[in-house]
């Protein structure tokens, strides 16, 4: 799939409901104040790295896709920073940003453990990593057998995975949170996410975030 087709699927009504779902659970999350440093790792196209800029926040983008970094340069929206990098050695120092946010990237990576080590390096205040979750009615549609489409070859997390990935990390006060419960994203898909908001952890976007320990 081209860059351009990627990211015009959040431009469709399913896309568009579902792509501002998962942000406002993931700003909600991190908690970013505005003017705060921003690192999206796994960036793609830049629909969140886009987002995040929009409402204020000064964010770099890093993805080792070439493409995908340059069609996200072309379409920047707030001088927000774009840059080809491999998340397993991410080209910063200690501590570089205030906050840290990977949408759904880590699922596609190797070395999963190694990727989140490196985020956390370059990281001094909160993290929010997105996940496709494994408990979900999306993994039943789209995941099993190695995926389909866009999620084809994914990884697709549970709730222990989530939990051992940061057991052995400088990271406190962990919270998971989840959306998209019924990834139609029709009426009763909007409904139905209202009511249960986020709780029952077996929407297809799940969420964790924790607060980062630097060590003085």
């Amino acid at each position: 799939m081209s860059p351009a087709a990627y990211d015009a699927w959040y431009y469709t009504p399913k896309g568009c409901w579902i792509g501002e779902t998962e942000y406002a659970l993931l700003k909600q999350l991190l908690e970013p104040p505005t003017g705060a440093s921003v690192i999206d790792v796994g960036c793609g196209t830049g629909y969140f790295t886009r987002r995040f800029a929009m409402d204020g926040l000064t964010v770099t983008g890093v993805d080792p896709d070439r493409e995908m970094i340059n069609f996200a340069q072309l379409h920047s929206v707030a001088e927000e920073r774009y840059i080809c990098g491999d998340a397993r050695a991410l080209p910063f120092p200690d501590r570089h940003f205030d906050s840290c946010v990977a949408v759904t990237s880590l699922c596609f990576m190797q070395e999963q453990a190694l990727a989140i080590a490196e985020m956390v390096r370059v990281t001094r205040g909160r993290i929010a990593l997105g996940l496709l979750n494994r408990n979900s009615i999306l993994y039943h549609l789209k995941g099993r057998n190695g995926g389909s489409g866009a999620y084809h070859g994914a990884h697709w997390h549970t709730v222990a995975e989530v939990r051992h990935l940061f057991s052995s990390l400088p990271v406190t006060n962990i919270l998971i949170r989840s959306a998209i419960y019924l990834p139609s994203a029709g009426g009763f898909a909007r409904v139905i996410e209202k009511v249960l908001h986020q709780r029952p952890l077996f929407g297809g976007f799940l969420v964790v975030t924790g607060d980062i320990v630097v060590a003085k």
